[in-house]
């Protein structure tokens, strides 16, 4: 595993931070899981997160010794044919569980979602051939504790005991623990130690990568290469890592370019931006990540490659290695920012947001500013059409702030988009763009030299944002909802899938609006045509 700075500004900022912590023992107290490192709070907290102070020798330890109980779990489900396996979760292991099947080029379908179009695509699969693992740290996960509703009556409906089909991993003693264990469900319980936050290599992701197939001891052994370096002074690549990223922050250099076209290991941008801005994004400081965008070279970007040569800091190293050594760097850029990396102090407040609109008969939705074809646009804009509104959002981000775009939809919809009989993959890989609402991050950053980030909900609410509601306060923000075809129902709760996920982006937008932040919100009335529309849209602002 090797990290190189290969700008000269960047290796010296991150050699004389380095110099600084390892004068103060850091590199081994942090490799130890001392909490004291982030102050008398964190160290009469919870135990320490991963971003935190957990101990990562410890956390391979107990990762290993799962290796045994997955082994038999996955024996046995090839042996009753369950080749569909589904991830229910929220936070960072379901990102790390698909870069890790993507890697190894298993399937596995992961649902941190409350999109209902995305979890009846997952429903439409065999049962008879289903597995579902959900995930959760804290067990109160709003999004993992309907989708383990869904999936009970699921099966029961067709006939399927629940309890032989899913399995629950969480943390011992959670309420969902409880739970699982009265309906007879199948529960691995993670490393205490690994606090609220799920590492990479936890259980929370372990469980469904071994059922799918990925080669999760491989992955272990390529961490534990890299876990023995992670207290040493010299050659400890965690520590170079956050160095470089703490040391170019503290520099005015807090945006982290990471791109999948400069990555060997695709997904893992995704996962590292996750990590990064919710560990991060807090007390009005942290990094942003932004995955897909072009440098600008506006002065506070740091290009960071996974095993490429375009960049200020190159990467190199198996992607277990990779998980081991960014956690540890994450831990080193808080305390460049004197944050505790394993806080998520303003993360509960889009939740509370959720939970209070979900108590109310109807969502107050109120009236659109005004109607562009197939999208509303709620907010407080002078713009009269869809060009003029992305013109002001843009003219709207202050000097060193961003632009975040989040997309409460079916992040797979795309796929559904119709192809050219007989196209070739650079077709169909044009088709799908031209229906993705992810497109038009990379449409929007074309007519502005700061930042466009692009975020799915509620997958953001984990991660990003954190940042969002933490982080410096220079972020416009563009929210995207949709009219729902067919709803899902969820069993044992007043409201559906389609309602709650309205709610959870309601929710979102209210907890950025009271810090003051600009905010709009587009609505699609049909979610197919309203994507079209808003990239052409953008393309003529």
């Amino acid at each position: 595993m090797k990290v190189s700075c290969r700008e000269e500004g960047v290796a010296s900022a991150a050699a004389s931070f380095a110099g600084r912590l390892v004068a103060d023992g850091v590199p081994a107290r942090l490799a130890a899981g001392d909490p004291t490192l982030w102050g008398e709070d964190a160290e009469a907290g919870a135990p320490a997160g991963p971003g935190r102070a957990a101990r990562p020798q410890a956390l391979s330890r107990t990762s290993r010794e799962l290796l045994p109980e997955l082994g038999r779990l996955a024996e046995r489900a090839r042996a009753q044919g369950l080749t569909n396996v589904v991830l229910a979760g929220a936070g960072g292991s379901p990102a790390a569980a698909e870069v890790i099947c993507d890697t190894d080029d298993v399937p596995l379908t992961v649902l941190d979602t409350t999109d209902p179009g995305q979890v009846l695509r997952a429903l439409a699969e065999p049962p008879g051939a289903t597995i579902v693992v959900v995930a959760d740290a804290g067990g109160s996960a709003l999004e993992t504790g309907c989708l383990l509703r869904i999936y009970e009556r699921h099966f029961t409906d067709a006939g399927i005991a629940p309890a032989e089909r899913i399995v629950v991993v969480t943390g011992p003693g959670s309420p969902l623990e409880r739970r699982a264990r009265e309906s007879g469900h199948q529960v691995v319980l993670s490393d205490p130690g690994a606090g609220g936050r799920a590492p990479a290599l936890s259980a929370y992701t372990l469980v469904a990568c071994a059922l799918a197939g990925a080669r999760v001891e491989r992955l272990l052994d390529d961490a534990d290469q890299v876990l023995q370096l992670l207290s040493l002074d010299i050659g400890n690549p965690g520590l170079d890592l956050g160095a470089a990223l703490g040391g170019a922050a503290l520099g005015g250099r807090d945006k982290l370019l990471l791109d999948d076209r400069l990555s060997a290991i695709a997904g893992l941008p995704g996962w590292i931006e996750e990590l990064v801005a919710g560990s991060t994004g807090k007390r009005g400081r942290g990094i942003l990540p932004v995955v897909g965008a072009d440098p600008s070279r506006s002065g506070d970007e740091l290009i960071v490659a996974i095993e490429s040569d375009i960049g200020d800091v190159r990467v190199d190293g198996p992607l277990g290695a990779q998980f081991a050594v960014w956690e540890y760097a994450a831990a080193v850029a808080g305390l460049a920012l004197d944050v505790d990396p394993a806080d998520r102090p303003d993360e509960a407040g889009a939740r509370d947001n959720t939970v209070a609109l979900l108590d109310l008969p109807d969502l107050p939705t109120g009236a659109p500013a005004f109607t562009d074809g197939p999208v509303e646009v709620y907010g407080g804009v002078t713009a009269k059409d869809l060009p003029g509104l992305f013109a002001e959002l843009l003219h709207t981000v202050p000097a060193g702030g961003y632009l975040s775009i989040m997309a409460y939809l079916d992040r797979l919809a795309a796929f559904d988009a119709p192809v050219p009989d007989r196209a070739d993959f650079e077709q169909m890989t044009d088709a799908w763009m031209t229906a993705d609402a992810a497109t038009l991050r990379a449409l929007l950053a074309l007519r502005t030299d700061r930042p466009v980030t692009f975020g799915w909900g509620p997958r953001c609410l984990h991660s990003t944002g954190q940042y969002h509601k933490g982080g410096p306060q220079n972020g416009v923000f563009l929210l995207i909802t949709g009219a729902v075809a067919e709803d899902v129902v969820i069993p044992g709760r007043p409201y559906t899938l389609g309602r709650l996920q309205l709610a959870q982006a309601l929710g979102d937008l209210g907890a950025v609006e009271t810090r003051g932040r600009p905010a709009v919100r587009l609505h699609l009335t049909d979610r197919a045509a309203g994507v079209a529309h808003l990239l052409a849209a953008a393309q003529e602002a």
